[in-house]
């Protein structure tokens, strides 16, 4: 997830919130990897449920029924020249419960390009704070992702 989240960070997980309310666009998750139940992987919130999702051009496009037209996602949480590759540039169809997450680290993340899309059974929780190490500590509330209005 770098350049946003490194190794070795200690991170506090919130997992309650997702028993009442669904997991946002752009919001980092802990979640059990679908390919092995075993291991736990942190990734960002980038599709919802009902929505498509096309990366073509190095660009990801979220359509849904607000915007059947569908928008560039804009990422601010990358850096400004950051570009997305997928080698399939179809339009990929979310389901029901379903959840298509990336890495920030795009050219070297496993993520649904690689492995599909998370059922929210799946999803431990989302980030809430980082404590370590000491000069990286941050509160991940609300104010502090990107606000999305599609």
């Amino acid at each position: 997830m770098e350049p946003n989240f490194h190794d070795k960070e200690y991170l506090i997980i919130d997992e309650l919130t997702y028993r009442f309310e669904a997991p946002a666009r752009g919001q980092v998750i802990v979640f059990r990897y679908p390919r092995n139940p075993q291991e736990y992987f942190i990734k960002r919130v980038i599709g919802l449920p009902g929505e498509e999702i096309q990366i073509k051009d190095g660009k990801v496009s979220i359509y849904n029924s607000t915007s059947p037209q569908g928008f560039i996602l804009d990422e601010k949480y990358l850096p400004a020249d950051f570009t997305t590759y997928n080698q399939d540039e179809t339009r990929k169809q979310i389901g029901e419960n379903e959840y298509y997450v990336l890495g920030d680290n795009r050219g070297a993340s496993k993520d649904s390009r690689y492995f599909g899309v998370v059922n929210k059974s799946f999803i431990t929780g989302k980030v809430l704070f980082r404590g370590w190490p000491f000069n990286e500590v941050t509160v991940f509330n609300k104010n502090y992702w990107p606000q999305y209005n599609n």
